[in-house]
C-alpha cells in the first residue's frame, strides 16, 4: 500500500473531534485527589498575591499620610510573609503537577502500547515503524506540559481571574469595566489563529513522522546501505525529508507566536488605558494609591489570561498529536477474541480444516476450498512453490488471520470459540523470520516460558544442537546479545529460536523454513534430535529443503491455493507427479554440485 512508506503524507483531519479531550480526561481521573491538593495550594498562592496591591494602597491612602509607622511594619510583615507562602505554594505546586503529569503520561503510553500488542500483521505490514514508535514516544512526550503544568494552571488561571475581578469590581466598578474593553480583540485573536495553528501543526506532525520513519529504515538497513554504497544518496533523501520538517517546524512556530505577543500588546494597551482614565479621571474619581492598587490589580488580570493564551496555544498544538495518538488507539484489531470466547482446554492435537477458502483481497482466493484432518502425533509437511499457500495455512491454524469460508478446528473446537491466548499458549510457532530479543541468551530461550528452570532450557538448547555453539561463547548462556541477535550468525539465531519454540513445550508444534539457515552438518544433527521431539506432537513443516520432510507421516503439496497431492514421501514418489519432480529436481541440483 502506498503508506507504506517514509514520504508518504498520512491524510489530515478536517473537523478535529472534541471527544478527544473527553478521552484524555479519562487519564486525569485517576489523580483527582492529588490533583485538589494541588488546587486548594494554589487557591492559597493567588489569595496571598492578592494582599500586595490591596496592602499598597492602604499604604499609599492611609498609612503613609498618616506617619503610622507601626501599622506600616505590621503590614510590611504580613507581606513579607505572604510572599514566603507563595513561594512555599510555587515549588510545591511545581514538584506535585511534574509527578502528576508524569504519571498520566505513563498510563497514556501503556495504553497505546498495551494496544500495538494487539493488532494484526497487517496494521505493522501497511506503516513504516517509524512512524508507529513517533507515536508512542515523541507525540506522547508532546503533550507533557500539556498534562503536568497546562491543565491545572487553567483552573488556577481561571479562579485567580474570577478572584482578580472580585477584588476590582470592590474597589472600582467603572475602572473596572474600561479594564474588560478590549478582550473582544483578544477573543478576534484567538479565532483568527485558532484553525491556521492546528494546521500548520498537523502538517508538522507528518513531517515529523516522515523524519522519523526514514532514520529508523535507514538504521535497519545500514548493511545493505553500505554495501551498494548509497550513503550519497542517503544523504541528500535525509537532507530533502528533514528540511520539509524544519520549514513546517518555522511556519507551525511563526503561527504559534502570534498569539502571546497579541495578548501581551493588548494587556499593554489596557494598562494605558486604565493609566490614561485614572490620571484624566474620566468618568471616576479614584485615588492615588487606587490607580496604583487597580493597576497591580489589572496585571494580576492578564497575567493569566496571557497564561489561559498560552494554554490554549499547547492545546490546539497538541490536537495534532492527539488526532494521531487515538487514531492508533482506534485501530480495530481484526483479530480478537467473541464476546462469548471460551478457554482451550489441554489438547491433544487434533487439526480439521473444513471447506476453508481466505482471500487478503476480493475475488483473489490464497486458499480455496482446502480440507484435511490430522491426527494427534501426526508430522505434517507442506511443499510447493512459493506463494502457493503455505504460510497462510500455518497462520489461519494459528489465527493470525480469520478465514473467509469453512472452519478451522482444534480437538473439534472451531478456532474462533476460544480466546487467542488459551489457544496460542498450546502451540509452539517459528517462523521464518527469526527474531532474537536484546538479553541474554537464557532470557531468549526462556521468553515463551519465563518459569523453565535453567536444566529445562539446556535440555532444550542440546536437543536442537544449541549447546554446543553456546557453551563456547564467553559467558555461555548468560551472553548478552544485542538487538535482533546481530552479534550471531544466522544459523545460531535460528538454533536459539528452536530452542525457546520447543522449550514452551507445544501441542501443536509449527515450523515455517525452521533450517533454512543451518547448515548442512548441523542439520542432519538435529533432524535426530527432532525425532524424538516430535513424538506425540502434531507438528506442521514448511520446508524447502525436501530431504527434512522424507519421514513426515504425510505430505501435502500445496499449488494455487489448493492441495494438489497428498501422500507419504513415498507415495508421492510412486505418483510421478508435482511432488516427483520437485523433488528429483533439488536432488540433481545436488548431484550437480
Amino acid at each position: 500500500m502506498a503508506r507504506n512508506k517514509f514520504d508518504v503524507d498520512e491524510e489530515l483531519e478536517q473537523e478535529f473531534n472534541w471527544s478527544y479531550y473527553k478521552r484524555m480526561g479519562q487519564y486525569v481521573v485517576p489523580y483527582k485527589k492529588p490533583m485538589i491538593k494541588v488546587l486548594v495550594v494554589i487557591l492559597l498562592a493567588n489569595a496571598a498575591t492578592m494582599l500586595g496591591p490591596y496592602f499598597t494602597k492602604i499604604a499609599i491612602d492611609e498609612v503613609i499620610p498618616q506617619k503610622n509607622m507601626r501599622l506600616l511594619a505590621i503590614i510590611g510583615v504580613i507581606f513579607f510573609l505572604s510572599l514566603l507562602v507563595i513561594a512555599w505554594c510555587m515549588r510545591y505546586r511545581i514538584i506535585a503537577i511534574t509527578e502528576l503529569g508524569q504519571d498520566i503520561l505513563k498510563d497514556m503510553r501503556f495504553s497505546i502500547f498495551e494496544h500495538l500488542q494487539k493488532l494484526p500483521f497487517s496494521y505493522f505490514d501497511n506503516r513504516p515503524h517509524g512512524k508507529i514508535l513517533i507515536r508512542v514516544v515523541n507525540y506522547i512526550n508532546t503533550l507533557s506540559d500539556l498534562l503536568s503544568n497546562g491543565l491545572i494552571n487553567l483552573i488556577s488561571d481561571v479562579f485567580k481571574v474570577i478572584i482578580t475581578l472580585v477584588f476590582m469590581f470592590f474597589i472600582d466598578v467603572r475602572l473596572t469595566l474600561y479594564s474588560l474593553a478590549l478582550l473582544p480583540v483578544l477573543f478576534v485573536l484567538v479565532m483568527f489563529i485558532k484553525n491556521k495553528q492546528r494546521k500548520a501543526y498537523q502538517e508538522l506532525s507528518n513531517k515529523q513522522s516522515n523524519l522519523n520513519a526514514y532514520i529508523h529504515e535507514s538504521i535497519a538497513g545500514i548493511k545493505i546501505t553500505q554495501s551498494f554504497a548509497r550513503e550519497k544518496e542517503n544523504y541528500q533523501i535525509f537532507n530533502d525529508v528533514s528540511g520539509e520538517t524544519r520549514s513546517s517546524w518555522m511556519k507551525a512556530v511563526k503561527i504559534q507566536f502570534l498569539m502571546w505577543p497579541g495578548v501581551q500588546n493588548i494587556s499593554v494597551l489596557t494598562t494605558s488605558l486604565i493609566y490614561f482614565v485614572g490620571i484624566r479621571q474620566l468618568g471616576v474619581d479614584v485615588t492615588t494609591g487606587t490607580l496604583i492598587a487597580f493597576i497591580g490589580y489589572v496585571n494580576n488580570f492578564w497575567d493569566p489570561v496571557i497564561n489561559i493564551g498560552n494554554f490554549y496555544n499547547s492545546l490546539i498544538t497538541a490536537t495534532a498529536y492527539l488526532e494521531r495518538i487515538f487514531e492508533t488507539m482506534d485501530e480495530v484489531p481484526e483479530i480478537q477474541n467473541h464476546p462469548d470466547a471460551k478457554e482451550l482446554p489441554a489438547i491433544l492435537g487434533h487439526v480439521d480444516f473444513d471447506h476453508v477458502t481466505f482471500r487478503y483481497e476480493e475475488g483473489k482466493d490464497i486458499l480455496h476450498d482446502v480440507s484435511f484432518h490430522i491426527d494427534p502425533g501426526q508430522t505434517i509437511a507442506l511443499v510447493g512453490p512459493t506463494g502457493a499457500g503455505k504460510t497462510t495455512i500455518i497462520n489461519l491454524l494459528s489465527r493470525f488471520y480469520d478465514v473467509n469460508e469453512g472452519t478451522v478446528k482444534v480437538d473439534d473446537y472451531d478456532v474462533r470459540d476460544v480466546t487467542l491466548e488459551s489457544l496460542r499458549k498450546q502451540m509452539g510457532v517459528m517462523l521464518q523470520d527469526t527474531f532474537v530479543f536484546s538479553g541474554t541468551i537464557m532470557e531468549n530461550i526462556r521468553y515463551g516460558r519465563l518459569d523453565a528452570t535453567e536444566e529445562e532450557v539446556i535440555a532444550a538448547a542440546k536437543i536442537v544442537r544449541a549447546h554446543d555453539f553456546i557453551k563456547d561463547l564467553k559467558d555461555g548462556y548468560n551472553t548478552v546479545v544485542e538487538e535482533r541477535g546481530s552479534t550471531l550468525s544466522a544459523g545460531q539465531r535460528q538454533l536459539i529460536s528452536f530452542a525457546r519454540v520447543l522449550l514452551a513445550d507445544p501441542k501443536i508444534l509449527i515450523l515455517d523454513e525452521a533450517t533454512s539457515s543451518i547448515d548442512t552438518k548441523t542439520e542432519e544433527l538435529l533432524q535426530e534430535g527432532l525425532q524424538e521431539l516430535l513424538k506425540g506432537r502434531t507438528s506442521f513443516i514448511i520446508a524447502h529443503r525436501l530431504s527434512t520432510i522424507k519421514n513426515s507421516s504425510k505430505i501435502f503439496y500445496i499449488d494455487a491455493g489448493e492441495i494438489a497431492e497428498a501422500g507419504t514421501h513415498d507415495e508421492l514418489m510412486a505418483q510421478k507427479g508435482l511432488y516427483h519432480h520437485l523433488y528429483q529436481s533439488q536432488y540433481d541440483l545436488i548431484r550437480a554440485q
